[in-house]
């Protein structure tokens, strides 16, 4: 149970206190925030990377990694909102990205429940991938402009794009764990 890429799971899960208070520092501390969040996307493909590798998958494993992601983006969504982070209406987005997470640990719950899982897809980690970059983005704008020549708007302008692109395999993703537990149900 404890190996490797569990820790890496469990240090990500614990760096998103600190991230969200250096976040909430703005300035260089936000600076800092993103290098601590750029640390916490490596360790997600680390983790699943070193446990296919080294044949040390495990049930807790597959159970806190996606907790893991949910914590992390969610955290930081809500933490932009709270300072004004989320522009062009991407505030609009990352309801629907919570909606849809928090609909899909229901779901997954559920099912745990019956001794049936919900595997994830290649575009669930597609769309995890892209919000972990439009976050990334969103996070070095609310940095100090001085560490990046004034050009702080463009990176809130890139991460609120992106953040919008992501919805779109956030609701087809959505839409499919949906539909597989229904049939899942019906049988």
């Amino acid at each position: 149970m404890i190996n490797l890429p569990n820790l890496l799971t469990l240090c990500r899960i614990l760096v998103i206190p600190v991230l969200i208070a250096c976040l909430a520092g703005g300035g260089l501390w936000a600076d800092l925030a993103f290098l601590l969040y750029v640390g916490a996307c490596v360790t997600d493909y680390l983790d699943g990377a070193l446990a296919r590798r080294q044949g040390l998958t495990s049930d807790l494993g597959r159970m806190m990694d996606p907790i893991a992601d949910k914590l992390l983006v969610g955290g930081l969504l809500l933490a932009l909102a709270g300072m004004g982070g989320l522009r062009f209406c991407s505030l609009y987005a990352a309801i629907l990205i919570m909606l849809r997470e928090i609909m899909i640990s229901g779901l997954r719950e559920y099912m745990a429940s019956r001794n049936e899982m919900i595997p994830s897809t290649r575009l669930a980690k597609w769309k995890t991938g892209v919000q972990m970059v439009a976050i990334g983005f969103l996070i070095l704008g609310q940095g100090d402009s001085s560490s990046f020549h004034d050009v702080t708007w463009c990176f809130g302008v890139i991460g609120a794009a992106l953040l919008w692109l992501s919805v779109i395999p956030t609701l087809l993703t959505g839409t499919e764990y949906l539909r597989a537990t229904v049939a899942q149900i019906r049988r």
